[in-house]
């Protein structure tokens, strides 16, 4: 099992490294990396799901938290992500290892579906996995291969063609009902390095693949053509049907990689053959004035006495802005890089930087859910569920009175606030709570405009966030019919171009 892991990871490390724009590499990026005829679910489904946690948190880290203002790499050269300026060949790498991992986990469905002698659990957890990585896809690009995607092997089909993000996005939502359908009667799979998330218990990863739907409705809630349909959706699964579809009930339920250091559960940040970031540079990006600033004005909990432990700079937590302009940042400037905050080494192995998807995330779906009328439980009520969550997803023992907190911080719930006023709110808050998930903070704030972020005066795109990253370049000469065609459709290879569902 070692070694047919490390066999995994390099095969990905290679697939990723080669990609340029020859036809053979999007061949490679479109078949199944393994080419093997006899593995099995439990053999691909840890490795899989540890390539995927370690793309995102490696991603997160240079592409989300500097759009989102959690960091700045600092410099004045171009291609500075803080700045909006972001080169083309950034999206390479999700695009590249999001399709070589989606591939695995369907191979795990199909696997499941044949062999006598697995059960529903595998097929159901695949969908899930499937369902995450297709919705990082097309909420990152927008429009891209989904029904013909990977078929390059069983079907030969080296091109495939770019799907509408409305048709992938239906097509994810029936394969997570079949998902609760199937884990709802599958038995429980051995556990330890089969799955590093939830051990092979089926009830929970029912619970997260019902609290990864709410997620994705919600992202569609606001596109007036399927809007009626999702809300109508988020009311069974939490008000008439909720029996039918089990979500997250605690932190315990959170859908979490954690990081061992034991074999192949090791952080991306220090020895995963994915990654492998020095601590140097991790402590080289500091924190922004925005992130920091909110906690120290709340007397936040998170901020020094937990996992994160962000240090201080002679006695006080300093940020850096974000968005400033090329020159603004030297010593002698506007701004000085030598009084800031950095985060921890130490989470660099931190168990809990695997975060998926946790409890305080569904909370605060749910706050704004209540809030806009759509479910019958108070808004309040699961704000202070979420913030609470929130806190003691990092910090497991601390005992503290809600209420307390929030009327101290000046962030106490409001019923007669503007709804506008409640979704800052929710969405502040669950800005921390996804914290190093992915992209999560970058696609809801392209989903809302919360929270609101400073805008310096060094960032391009006219200032406008990016909408999505651009398709690899080589898929110009790899597949330039489908290309073409998905630019007619969606719109300018740009990073303003939005996706479908950004639009009205």
């Amino acid at each position: 099992m070692k070694r047919y892991t490390h066999f995994i990871k390099l095969m990905i490390a290679c697939v990723a490294i080669a990609a340029t724009s020859c036809k053979k590499d999007f061949i490679d990026i479109n078949t199944n990396p393994n080419g093997l005829t006899n593995v099995l679910p439990e053999q691909l489904l840890g490795p899989s799901l540890v390539n995927t946690v370690s793309y995102n948190m490696l991603r997160s880290r240079t592409v989300n938290n500097e759009l989102m203002q959690v960091t700045v790499d600092q410099g004045d050269s171009e291609g500075r992500i803080f700045r909006y300026d972001i080169r083309n060949s950034v999206g390479d790498y999700t695009w590249n290892g999001w399709y070589s991992q989606l591939v695995n986990f369907k191979d795990i469905y199909s696997v499941a579906s044949v062999e006598p002698n697995y059960n529903e659990t595998y097929m159901g957890i695949s969908l899930i996995c499937q369902s995450w990585i297709s919705s990082l896809l097309t909420d990152t690009y927008g429009d891209v291969p989904y029904f013909q995607a990977g078929k390059a092997r069983d079907s030969v089909i080296f091109t495939p063609r770019f799907d509408r993000q409305k048709d992938i996005y239906l097509d994810i939502f029936t394969k997570l009902e079949e998902a609760n359908t199937r884990l709802g009667k599958g038995a429980n799979i051995s556990g330890g390095a089969i799955d590093p998330v939830y051990g092979g218990n089926a009830a929970k990863w029912r619970r997260f693949g019902n609290s990864l739907y709410l997620r994705l409705l919600m992202r569609l809630s606001g596109k007036t053509e399927v809007s009626a349909q999702c809300i109508a959706k988020i009311k069974e699964i939490v008000d008439t049907k909720a029996t039918d579809y089990p979500i997250m009930a605690s932190n315990d339920d959170a859908a979490v990689l954690r990081w061992t250091g034991t074999n192949f559960l090791t952080s991306p940040f220090v020895g995963n053959n994915i990654g492998n970031v020095r601590a140097q540079d991790f402590r080289a990006q500091p924190i922004t004035e925005f992130f920091i600033g909110n906690l120290t004005t709340w007397n936040d909990p998170r901020i020094a006495q937990n996992r994160w432990s962000i240090a201080p700079y002679q006695g006080a937590f300093v940020g850096i802005p974000s968005g400033y302009a090329p020159g603004q940042g030297m010593v002698g400037k506007s701004y000085f890089y030598a009084t800031d905050s950095n985060f921890p080494t130490t989470l660099m192995t931190e168990p809990l930087m695997g975060n998926i998807m946790n409890f305080s995330e569904l909370q605060f779906l749910l706050a704004e859910a209540a809030a806009k009328g759509w479910i019958s439980n108070a808004a309040e009520t699961y704000y202070k569920n979420g913030v609470t969550a929130g806190i003691t997803f990092w910090l497991p023992t601390y005992v503290f009175n809600v209420d307390t907190y929030l009327q101290g911080a000046d962030i106490a719930w409001k019923n007669d606030a503007t709804i506008d006023q409640k979704m800052e709110l929710i969405h502040l808050q669950k800005y921390y709570s996804m914290f190093y998930t992915d992209f999560q903070q970058w696609f809801e704030y392209r989903r809302t405009g919360h929270p609101i972020l400073p805008k310096g005066n060094g960032l391009r795109n006219n200032g406008v966030m990016p909408a999505r990253l651009t398709y690899p370049v080589y898929l110009q000469s790899a597949n330039p019919v489908n290309y073409k065609l998905a630019v007619a459709a969606q719109g300018a290879d740009v990073i303003s171009t939005q996706v479908w569902w950004q639009k009205p």
